[in-house]
Order: structure tokens, then sequence, then C-alpha cells
């Protein structure tokens, strides 16, 4: 196994910066997800990892040693590519044991491994097949099993899912954990889904314009995401996010949001840290699952706009076009027409910083 750290990295090509200043550890044996929108530059932080680019600035460390100038073939690293490159002349088995055999290893060796990651990952039929002519889903399939069989300390994956269908996604997800768990290998995953982070890593670092903006566990940036981008790009739908002013009640502090009324009173530790905020203009978030709907006094009011039955919850859109408030309900509620009285669970309430967006956390 092999940590991996990354100190003040920075990279450039030209004028413009792909990478601003990333500092991240990851712990041997760890999985972690580095999730974002494309062009936010986590294929440039794994191509450096791998050695495939050269920093700018800073310095990435396996195990407290300095990979300047280490070439990718002798960093112990195994890549994945969203782009499988199976060679299509060969056998299943021979794309499977293509690098063990580069390496002169036993052919005994050769044979037991081969066999093993075929079996893990639902090859072993296959194994005699050529390569040409297979579904996109198990060449993938291949192209991981090639790059495990070497069991590389370091596993770094870099959006290998992006082509396959959805049903075969949720397998692999599966798979991928299971796989990292057998050899106990650092993996680094790169991928815009954030389904596939929330399922499958240990910690997400979540990136936006080159930028590392909050790092943890999925439940972490779930319950409490650093700023409105987090909060927006994690969950499915991400959390709702109304512009409001800081107003006192004689139930304590809320949060007055204009067309939906006025929120029920924050909890006394939100409330606290909002009193020490320096501005009155906030930005009150809650999350879709979080919502509830009530006839209480305190309770938000929008007209319903939306109900997308999907199966076994509904997401409701209230309000306009523009601007919605969604909530995602268990099965097939029935729902009132006109104006829904609505409110969301104190517990998950956020309290963000109107003009930088940034959490306003508590104490």
């Amino acid at each position: 196994m092999s940590s991996i750290r990354l100190e003040n990295l920075v990279k450039r090509f030209g004028s413009f910066t792909a990478l601003r200043s990333m500092n991240l550890e990851i712990a041997n044996g760890e999985f972690l997800a580095l999730l974002g929108p494309s062009g936010c530059g986590k294929s440039t932080t794994m191509n450096m990892i791998a050695g495939m680019e050269q920093p700018t600035e800073g310095r990435i460390l396996f195990d407290r040693r300095d990979m300047a100038g280490v070439p990718m073939g002798r960093r112990g690293v195994g890549f994945v590519f969203q782009n499988y490159a199976i060679f299509t002349h060969m056998t299943v088995r021979r794309n499977l044991d293509y690098g063990l055999r580069m390496t002169g290893r036993p052919a005994a060796e050769i044979r037991r491994r081969t066999d093993a990651i075929a079996e893990l990952l639902d090859l072993t039929a296959l194994l005699d097949r050529p390569s040409a002519g297979l579904s996109v889903n198990i060449l993938q399939r291949i192209a991981i099993g090639r790059s495990a069989v070497m069991e590389p300390a370091i596993f770094l994956l870099d959006e290998p899912l992006s082509n396959v269908d959805a049903a075969f996604r949720a397998v692999m997800r599966t798979e991928l954990k299971a796989l990292q768990r057998r050899f106990g290998q650092t993996m680094v995953y790169v991928t815009h889904d954030q389904l596939e982070a929330m399922t499958m890593a240990d910690r997400i670092a979540v990136m936006d314009h080159g930028e590392l903006l909050q790092v943890g566990s999925p439940l972490e940036v779930y319950n409490a995401p650093a700023n409105t981008f987090v909060a927006r790009f994690i969950g499915s739908p991400g959390m709702n996010l109304l512009t409001g002013r800081l107003v006192e009640t004689d139930r304590g502090l809320a949060v007055d949001l204009g067309e939906p009324g006025i929120s029920p009173p924050l909890p006394a530790p939100l409330a606290a840290a909002a009193r020490a905020h320096p501005r009155r203009e906030v930005i009150y978030g809650f999350r879709p699952e979080q919502v509830h709907l009530t006839d209480e006094g305190s309770a938000l009011r929008l007209p319903l706009f939306l109900a997308e039955r999907i199966g076994a919850r509904t997401i409701v859109h209230l309000g306009s076009t523009e601007d919605t408030v969604r909530a995602v309900f268990q099965g097939n509620p029935a729902l009132p027409e006109g104006v829904l009285s609505f409110a969301p669970d104190q517990a998950g309430v956020r309290l963000f910083d109107a003009e930088d967006g940034a959490a306003i956390r508590t104490s």
C-alpha cells in the first residue's frame, strides 16, 4: 500500500491555471473520489499523480518519497482510462495477463492471478474468447482487470464507467469497491457522477475551477457542505438554496425568504452562529429529502408547479419555473392542488453567506 500527499500542487498550461495550490493527503488503502464538473482539474490532478504530467509548482509524495522526476513506469501505479484501449486482436485472457507477461512473471503465477481476477470480475467464461466484438461493458471490465491483475499499490481510475450503460455502472460500483477491499490498494477515482462518489468512496474531494473546495466522507459533504457549490452539486436533486434576510421574531431568529414567507425559527446553535455573522443577507439551505408537508403557522408556502412520480419516490417542484423548491417524498403521496404548506426538518437547515457562498458554521 502507499499513501499520497499533494503539497501546494499547481498546474498551468501557458496562461491557463488548471489547478490552484492543492493540498491533499490520501491515506494508505483509502478509496478517494475526485468529484467535480468537466474542466474542474480532477483529471489533471490524476495525471500528475500518475506521472503523465509534471506539476508547475508543488510536490507529490508517495509514502514521503518525492515523485519529482520519477517516470510513470516506476511509480507502482495502475491506471484505467475512460477509453478502455483493449487489444482487440487478443483473447480476453491475453489482455488480462498482458502486463504480467511483459514483466516476465512465472507462467504458474500468471495463470493463477489471471484466473483470480477473471473470477472476481465475472470474466471466467470469456477467457478464451476474442476481445473483438465484445460489448463496451465487457471491454471496460477487461480494462479494469488488466490493470488490477498487476496488484499496484496505487490504483487510478479516470471516469472508467462513463461510457457504459446505467445497469452495468450499478454492478461495477459494487465490484470496484470489492476489488479495492480485497487488495487493500490506495484508490483514486475521478468522476463527475456524485452517485459513484457517494456509493464507493471513503472520502470525497469536491473540486471546481481548479480549486479543492471540500474533503470529507460522503455523509460529511452531504450533511455539511462547505459552500453553495458543494450544496448544489451533492445530492439528487441538490440542496434547495433560497436567498433571504435574518429577522428576529417572537419565536426566535428566522429568515425572511420573500415569496415563501418567513422560515421556522433557526435551531439554537445555527441562530447563534447567524447572530455573530457580519451580514444579515444569507442563503437558506435545506435538502429536498428533508421536507415535510405541514399546516403549522411557521410553514412556508409555494404553489405546486410539477410533480414527478418516479417509481418509489415523488419529486415535487414548488414555485416558479426559474426558482423552484424541490421536495422528495417516498411513494406516491396525495398532493393538494394550488399552494402547498411545507417546512424543512430543522436539524438539516444550513445557512450560507449571500456574497461568497461559504457555509455559516456552528461552533
